[in-house]
């Protein structure tokens, strides 16, 4: 060891959890929402990254714990009755309870609202009525 170097030693350096998601939530616009608040002065750089970070885990969180309920009730979907249903279950989340009280409970075996609005699209298309595809698909051909 070189005579006028002391050891020292380096503190690490916690590390970060990499996300399960690819999701980044918009910081420019988490400190928009932030600064609307007549409370709230200035917001520090780091401030809206650390909640968009925070979001991004609670969004995490929540979603699976909904997939375990839609897996317990061997469905491929979650709904919004199952997503009550995991807010319910933890009271961490009792935040969001005046929420999802909205949220009337599934019934077993019963599709959503889903089927009939399918149905009446598919009427529509029968119409005559060329659908518009989003983001830049191939546009159908119409017979002259």
């Amino acid at each position: 060891m070189p005579r006028g170097k002391a050891a020292v030693p380096v503190a690490k350096e916690p590390e970060i959890m990499e996300s399960p998601v690819r999701t980044k939530f918009p910081t420019a616009r988490i400190k928009r929402i932030m600064q609307a608040d007549e409370e709230v002065g200035k917001v520090a750089q780091q401030t809206p990254i650390a909640v968009g970070k925070a979001l991004e885990l609670f969004m995490v969180q929540l979603v699976h714990r909904s997939a375990e309920v839609a897996k317990d009730k061997n469905s491929k979907r979650i709904t919004a009755p199952m997503l009550k249903q995991a807010i319910d279950s933890t009271n961490e989340w009792d935040f969001l309870r005046d929420i999802v009280a909205k949220v009337t409970e599934e019934k077993e075996g019963a599709r959503g609202g889903r089927a009939k609005a399918e149905s009446e699209s598919d009427e529509d298309a029968d119409a005559g009525e060329v659908k518009k595809k989003g983001r830049g698909g191939r546009k159908k051909k119409t017979a002259a």
